[in-house]
């Protein structure tokens, strides 16, 4: 595997594997990758010559209060992971290779449809950040498929709708959502939580689950729904940020009628915000 730090160096080596007629997969991560991680990484070898990962903790995407300082960084181990998965390129900028006038006055994507709501109430700027690191870094790398794992479903939405705006020639890939035994998803921020409320922390999957059910069963009370399951997470001794029946390709609250939902939740524990999704299929 090739380990890059500069984006002109990185460039030129893709340009090879470029002119040779070689498809590019790109899997863009914050680092600290685990096997979630590198299950996307195989899923682009699956339909691309070439796959490149990225690893940069970008402080664009993060609030004030947040854990940028706290995001763990395992580079070494990171890269091991890498190779052992048989990656090609590996992309590791600092910040100012990334915002070389600083962040201040970069230059920003913004998606003004569905980046106000879920995640994006809670984490404000949140989803600027994101849209405009994956711009520069699809700017960078080039890829002809980029994968992205659908845990993160809202940034899995917006994201599709920027590539589709901005007319990007990128094809977007969901990758599926990867858990621990449990059904706990697969999480870089699960290393924050406490072993006391490790055996609880897949209430929010269990209760997703439980509104899906209840969906397929018939029930179409959704705010009804949403609000036993938000009791079932609470007893659990959690606290919800939001747990929402949305239409799976607006995120707009799900009507009735609605054929393609999905149930989308984040919770706290003491030292951790987690998200989850369940999609339901009428």
């Amino acid at each position: 595997m090739q380990i890059f730090h500069h984006i002109a160096s990185l460039r030129d080596a893709l340009k090879t594997e470029r002119l040779a007629g070689k498809r590019i997969g790109f899997v863009p991560t914050m680092g600290n990758l685990h096997a979630a991680h590198i299950e996307l990484v195989k899923q682009a070898q699956q339909t691309n010559d070439i796959v490149v990962c990225s690893i940069f903790v970008n402080g664009l995407q993060f609030g004030l209060n947040e854990d940028w300082d706290k995001y763990p960084r395992t580079f070494e181990a990171d890269c091991q992971r890498l190779r052992d998965a048989g990656c090609d390129f590996l992309f590791h900028p600092d910040d100012r290779e990334m915002y070389p006038n600083g962040m201040d006055t970069q230059t920003r994507v913004i998606c003004p449809t569905m980046t106000d709501v879920l995640c994006g109430a809670s984490r404000p700027g949140h989803f600027e950040g994101v849209t405009t690191v994956v711009t520069k870094l699809f700017n960078i790398v080039q890829p002809d498929e980029a994968v992205f794992g659908v845990k993160d479903f809202q940034q899995l939405a917006v994201i599709r709708r920027m590539v589709e705006d901005l007319c990007m020639p990128v094809q977007i890939t969901a990758g599926t959502i990867h858990r621990e035994a449990d059904g706990l998803a697969m999480s870089s921020r699960n290393g924050f939580i406490t072993p006391e409320e490790r055996p609880r922390a897949n209430q929010l999957n269990k209760s997703l689950n439980w509104v899906a059910g209840q969906i397929r069963d018939g029930r179409r009370d959704f705010e009804l729904l949403e609000s036993e399951a938000r009791a079932q997470i609470e007893a659990a001794g959690f606290r919800v940020d939001y747990l929402t029946v949305s239409d799976s390709r607006t995120l707009n609250p799900a009507a009735v009628d609605d054929t393609e939902i999905t149930i989308l939740g984040a919770m706290y524990t003491s030292g951790a915000r987690l998200i989850d999704n369940v999609s339901v299929e009428l």
